[in-house]
């Protein structure tokens, strides 16, 4: 008898109830054994290879597999129970090994490399032979050319890999999750929202204890470090924060990810050597629009320059207003408590006051309302589906011809075995099927807002509705691609430099009046956000963001060097890089315990690693392509299918600079970044 998660048919929508632990592991194996024998067969045929006999069959088959294993990995993602997580690590390790040995098949490479050399090839579409291209190329940088004894070498090291990267990952799940700060005063509460100091009592009760207990996800840290006034407690939340995961963790060094850290950059530059790279950044940008560390660390650097004399006059303007408001010299925690006051103080702008304009379900039909007038789409509730949680909701996206686009579903709110940070995932692709259909696709959606308590809505802040934005932009992209072949469909097959394109552009409507006029409105009485909220919400748009940018490049300039240096193989070594990464980049000292590295999981553990310039270099993209917008109107229906047709329904079938070229006739100006960043160029830097 087969799994209940077995066989999901295209088009239809996974039933997460019968997701068991227990079957992860004879689901993926089955799927695996089934895909390996289909390609020996395939492999076996003596006719000449060609886009239906070869390419479609495989591609049908690990669509397949992609579905059940997408389904098994965002579950281990938003809801890591201890049964799944321990059958997880196993199966990390078989998928692992079998795209490593599939990329590493001399055979296999044979076959496409004949269809690219065949007559037919000529006559496939441009999707097509960027499937092909693209294989091509990733088969060389699997290792494909190397002697059976490299090979071997190379798939021992990306196990290793996914196991660190996975671990590593779990530590700060279990580092945050295991910290509870008992608080039994009321005083001690002083400035924090009503909502999370309600939140916290829950949680004490929960717990069995009385008074409030705070954890460490997100939201509620960035709440208290910004609106409590017990600078006690900020310091002591601070101080698990930016330590957590680490030697020097609230708990005692428990979920340590120090040596982890350091074992996976030896294995990094290791897979780099064995593939004749002199280091794991080149071959990393070996598929991106930068190309080589010197044109990155030069974008990095003429950044810096532009940014970090602002920053220095942010940090010191604070740093006086401190002194002069309580008679203190500023420490880290206090730095987010005095700029909300700071910022109050010179824009009348206090960001919590905004929560009650921007209640959730408002703040979604909002967004649903911006994207209709640009891009002329509908988006409409899914009912009575299968979801993983019961605030997980499915939507279906429409086009102006009412023809359905794709699916995605929405998991918003923090919760205790639940990955932080929010992001996109997909479920499947467009693709066409062998049978002809069309599979639309399907994405996941993922935050950790503050959820609602009792009978009232989930609030905002202002960055939470940016933040919404950003990943709907994600969003958008997975699901109006129109290109019918999966591995350049949607976000499948973008460089990584770009992908951050749709989603920075689409942030640009949450910082204008039009679109703060569509979100706003107060969650009790209905009024909408007075002009004057937003006015002042826009005038205190760039507060600061000289240093908030000084800090994306301090993030960008430990990545690109950790993963350049082929010494580092300590934690203690890559400290030392970032220790003076900050004395070159941050405008203020950290304190001795801060092990930020041990939990960016964005390197360590996600796709960024030699990477997250891709940050900045999107969006100079995203800054330039919203000048079109500037000069033609928000809302200019021209412009939005424009950047629909170019851009979104483009997937990965042209490089990133091709698209943008075709987009603006021109190549990208960071002119555009700098001005909606709020930098004053002066002096010519």
């Amino acid at each position: 008898m087969e799994p209940a998660l077995y066989r999901i048919a295209s088009n239809t929508f996974p039933d997460f109830s019968v997701m068991k632990a227990a079957e992860v592991l004879p689901v993926v194996e089955q799927y695996l054994t089934e895909n390996g024998a289909l390609l020996q067969t395939l492999l076996a045929n003596t006719e000449e290879p060609t886009w239906d006999n070869f390419m479609a069959p495989l591609d049908e088959a690990d669509d397949r597999f992609e579905k059940v294993w997408s389904i098994i990995s965002h579950m281990h993602s938003v809801c890591c129970e201890d049964e799944l997580r321990a059958v997880y690590e196993q199966a990390v390790v078989m998928v692992s090994d079998y795209y490593t040995k599939l990329g590493q098949n001399r055979t296999l490479f044979n076959k496409i490399e004949a269809i690219a050399a065949s007559d037919a090839y000529g006559s496939y579409s441009k999707a097509q032979k960027k499937v092909i291209q693209n294989s091509l190329r990733d088969f060389r940088l699997s290792g494909v050319d190397l002697p059976e004894e490299k090979k071997d070498q190379l798939l021992a090291l990306q196990q290793t890999l996914a196991q660190l990267t996975m671990k590593f990952e779990q530590n700060i799940m279990d580092a945050t999750d295991h910290f509870s700060h008992h608080v039994t005063d009321k005083a001690d509460l002083a400035g924090i929202p009503a909502p999370f100091v309600d939140a916290a009592a829950l949680k004490a009760q929960s717990q069995g204890v009385s008074g409030w207990v705070f954890g460490l996800d997100a939201p509620t840290v960035f709440t208290l470090l910004s609106y409590a006034q017990n600078r006690t407690l900020r310091e002591i939340i601070y101080r698990a924060y930016v330590s957590r995961a680490s030697d020097a963790g609230p708990q005692g060094g428990s979920w340590d990810n120090s040596q982890i850290m350091a074992e996976i950059l030896t294995v990094k530059q290791d897979i780099a050597h064995i593939l004749g790279f002199s280091h794991y950044a080149a071959l990393s940008l070996e598929t991106k629009m930068a190309r080589t560390v010197p044109t990155v660390m030069k974008f990095l650097a003429d950044l810096a320059v532009k940014a970090k004399p602002q920053a220095k006059r942010e940090y010191a303007e604070l740093e006086a207003f401190a002194a002069k408001q309580d008679d203190i010299v500023m420490q880290p925690w206090d730095f987010a408590y005095y700029s909300e006051i700071a910022r109050e103080a010179r824009y009348h702008y206090n960001a919590n006051a905004y929560r009650a304009y921007f209640p959730f379900d408002h703040v979604m039909q909002g967004l649903f309302t911006v994207v209709s007038k640009l891009f002329s789409l509908s988006i409409e509730a899914v009912e009575e589906v299968s979801v993983w949680h019961e605030r997980v909701k499915l939507y279906a996206v429409y086009d102006q011809a009412h023809t359905l686009r794709g699916h995605f579903y929405i998991d918003l709110y923090a919760r205790e075995k639940k990955r932080g940070g929010a992001w996109m995932d997909d479920y499947c692709a467009r693709r066409l099927t062998q049978d002809g259909q069309t599979q639309l696709p399907i994405a996941f959606l993922t935050c950790n807002f503050s959820p609602p308590i009792g009978d009232q809505p989930a609030l905002l802040l202002h960055d939470d509705v940016v933040t919404l934005f950003h990943e709907f932009g994600h969003t958008l992209h997975h699901l109006l691609t129109q290109v019918d072949y999966s591995g350049v469909s949607g976000i499948s097959g973008v460089m990584w430099d770009a992908v951050e394109l749709p989603s920075q552009f689409l942030e640009h409507w949450a910082y204008t009046p039009e679109g703060l006029a569509i979100l706003g409105k107060h969650y009790e009485t209905g009024e909408a956000i007075p002009q004057e909220m937003i006015d002042r919400l826009l005038a205190a748009r760039h507060f600061q963001s000289a240093m908030q940018m000084m800090r994306q490049l301090e993030f960008a300039f430990f990545d690109m060097r950790i993963h350049s240096d082929t010494s580092l193989d300590t934690s203690e070594g890559v400290q030392a890089v970032l220790d003076q990464v900050r004395s070159e980049c941050a405008v203020a000292a950290a304190i001795q315990e801060n092990r930020f590295q041990h939990s960016f999981s964005h390197i360590f553990a996600g796709g960024y690693a030699a990477g997250y310039y891709s940050y900045k270099w999107a969006e100079v993209l995203s800054s330039d392509a919203f000048t079109r917008f500037e000069t033609a109107g928000l809302f200019d229906k021209t412009e939005g299918t424009r950047f629909m047709q170019e851009i979104l329904e483009q997937g990965g079938t042209d490089d990133a600079d091709v698209l943008f070229h075709n987009l603006m006739g021109r190549a990208p100006q960071v002119d555009a970044l700098l001005r909606h960043s709020g930098i004053e160029v002066v002096d010519g830097s």
